[in-house]
């Protein structure tokens, strides 16, 4: 019996995270056979985790183009998907989360009449513009997908309230299994110091940020960024560390207020590895990121929102992560909080992880197995 072909398609750093435990676990299948595809949206944040993850693409767009719209990455994805499915031909196409890539591969897969099997399936902030363009995203790739693969049972419940009801699994999310396996893996001894540009977690309380989200440029990040200067200034047993990303709209809110100050350090993106590495040794993290909410609280490290609404409730639910907004005086009094309370950031640091137990990639290749009558 020929194998079933399941195209797994991924353009930006956390959908490869997310993805890459997948690939492998449909390689480990009798009876499925992965096809790995790279629209390389996000191509320098991209191909240093294809080597960590033993992840070859069988076919890689290269579509990142400098200053491109959403409108002509969204075409650019559509046609170059639509070319690639008339010459590969899968059984399944499999994405993640809620990136271009990811709503235009699912769109071009429905013109093809291929189904779509969707990881991270039934996150919403019910605010189309909030994150953008994220959550309409997501949305109309649930309203393609064939198959769901839901990380909570929030998820499911938000599918459900949308009338998606058929082929929904609850899986847990694969950034644990990604997590898990890259936190067994690393070596101190080699990952490089250099990098987090003098921010010492030995001597120091380090708060790890990452602030990058469209919805935040602009006068969100410039409060952001003169909140982590206050904050840094009223505790000199503390020093930020924000691995900037390399937008120039972010930077330049960011870099005016951070320069020559001795413990606000501004460094290049990090790899994976040594984010992850960061994250574990950091007193707690202040971010904007999706994928970052998931993955502190497995490493019992409090999150600070810097958002006014999540797609993953659940961690604030728990009580491991907690929603602060961008103005200025909420950041400072949120970290505040943390720094000057032993029991509040206890309170937040031992909270039961909500995302799963590390084996996601495992029950969704069984689901893929059973929807096409496949499992032995």
């Amino acid at each position: 019996m020929m194998k079933k072909r399941v195209m797994c398609v991924f353009g930006t750093r956390p959908e490869l995270v997310k993805l890459a435990p997948v690939v492998h676990a449909v390689a480990k299948s009798e009876v499925l056979e992965p096809i790995v595809v790279l629209t390389a949206q996000h191509r320098e944040m991209v191909d240093q985790m294809l080597v960590w993850f033993d992840i070859k693409p069988d076919y890689d767009l290269d579509l990142m183009k400098h200053g491109q719209s959403l409108s002509e990455l969204t075409a650019r994805v559509l046609t170059s998907m639509d070319e690639l499915l008339n010459k590969v031909k899968p059984d399944l196409v499999l994405v993640q989360g809620d990136t271009v890539t990811v709503m235009a591969t699912a769109l071009a897969a429905f013109y093809h009449k291929v189904p779509v099997g969707h990881v991270e399936a039934g996150l919403r902030t019910n605010d189309r513009y909030n994150p953008f363009p994220e959550e309409m995203s997501r949305r109309q790739t649930g309203r393609i997908a064939t198959l769901h693969f839901s990380p909570t049972e929030l998820a499911v419940e938000n599918l459900r309230k949308e009338g998606i009801v058929d082929n929904v699994y609850l899986t847990g999310n694969t950034v644990i299994d990604a997590l898990m396996d890259t936190a067994s893996r690393i070596d101190e001894a080699a990952v490089d110091k250099s990098l987090f540009g003098g921010a010492d977690f030995e001597k120091h309380k380090v708060l790890l940020v990452t602030a990058h989200r469209r919805e935040n440029w602009g006068d969100n990040m410039s409060s952001i960024a003169l909140a982590l200067k206050q904050i840094a200034d009223e505790h000199p047993d503390t020093q930020i560390l924000y691995p900037i990303h390399k937008n120039p709209v972010v930077r330049e809110s960011i870099e005016p207020v951070f320069a020559n100050h001795p413990r606000l350090i501004r460094v290049e993106p990090l790899d994976y590895v040594p984010f992850v590495y960061a994250m574990q040794r950091c007193h707690f993290v202040l971010t904007d990121s999706g994928g970052i909410q998931e993955e502190a609280p497995s490493l019992g490290k409090p999150v600070l929102v810097l958002r006014t609404n999540t797609e993953r409730p659940e961690a604030v639910a728990a009580g491991a992560a907690k929603l602060i907004g961008t103005e200025q005086k909420g950041i400072v009094s949120a970290a505040k909080g943390l720094l000057d309370s032993p029991a509040a950031y206890n309170k937040m640091a031992l909270s039961v992880n909500p995302f799963g137990d590390g084996k996601a990639s495992q029950k969704i290749v069984q689901a893929i197995e059973a929807f096409f009558c496949l499992k032995k």
